[in-house]
């Protein structure tokens, strides 16, 4: 394993019922009362993926980009101050560097939203390399943030990295890139969900997986060729 490549929401910090929050104000503000549990069935995609689900491609031109800016003011100023880091986040990270692997961090966050999401998991000094929805033309489940991970992990190909994450979304886009997932239950998505999309195996969180690293797959080689 050369490289490991992790989703943040839901996967590093535990923010996904709070960006469903955000994105349910959001949408009240502009007129459409939406359910949480339909929002939050969304989290996991970038915005420009998770509002056409709620809009018409009509409402889509007339007030996305606005909502969007809305939705992003609200998370900063309502909702950032509530985000809590999941335990065993930086010592994970640190066991993976002690083995030689390159970290990367593939988010459907904007980029100022990610810089804050690395400080408050603690682990601004031991990440190789960063995407965000800045990067792509596409958010998850689109592969293009994954992608885009793996161009800069220069030297590293998809069979010798893996991907984590806490969503179906997050599996679809990483095998959109060549990848595997490991899924991590954290985030709220149920295990069959998260098998469905194809993740390889499956831990509660970032603490889980480290007190099982060596019978994980971060702790195999990645296979020839």
């Amino acid at each position: 394993m050369e490289a490991v490549v992790f989703d943040v929401d839901g996967t590093l910090v535990d923010s996904v019922d709070l960006h469903a929050r955000a994105w349910q104000d959001a949408f009240s503000d502009f007129g459409h009362e939406i359910g949480f549990g339909e929002i939050r069935g969304q989290i996991g995609k970038g915005g420009d993926q998770l509002m056409p689900v709620f809009l018409s491609p009509e409402e889509m031109e007339a007030k996305g980009e606005a909502l969007s800016k809305h939705r992003a003011r609200l998370m900063q100023e309502r909702y950032l101050p509530e985000i809590r880091p999941f335990p065993g986040v930086p010592a994970l990270f640190r066991r993976l560097r002690e083995d030689g692997v390159r970290i990367a961090l593939a988010s459907s966050a904007k980029a100022d939203e990610l810089q804050e999401y690395k400080r408050i998991a603690g682990i601004e000094d031991l990440v190789d390399v960063e995407t965000s929805s800045d990067d792509a033309e596409r958010s998850k489940p689109f592969p293009d943030i994954f992608r885009a991970a793996l161009s800069r992990l220069k030297g590293v190909a998809p069979a010798a990295a893996i991907a984590i994450g806490d969503t179906p979304y997050d599996a679809e886009a990483a095998a959109g890139a060549g990848l595997r997932t490991i899924g991590v239950l954290c985030g709220g998505f149920p295990e069959s969900d998260l098998r469905r999309a194809g993740c390889v195996a499956i831990f509660e969180g970032p603490a889980d997986l480290l007190a099982r690293f060596d019978a994980s797959p971060l702790a195999r080689k990645a296979p020839a060729g």
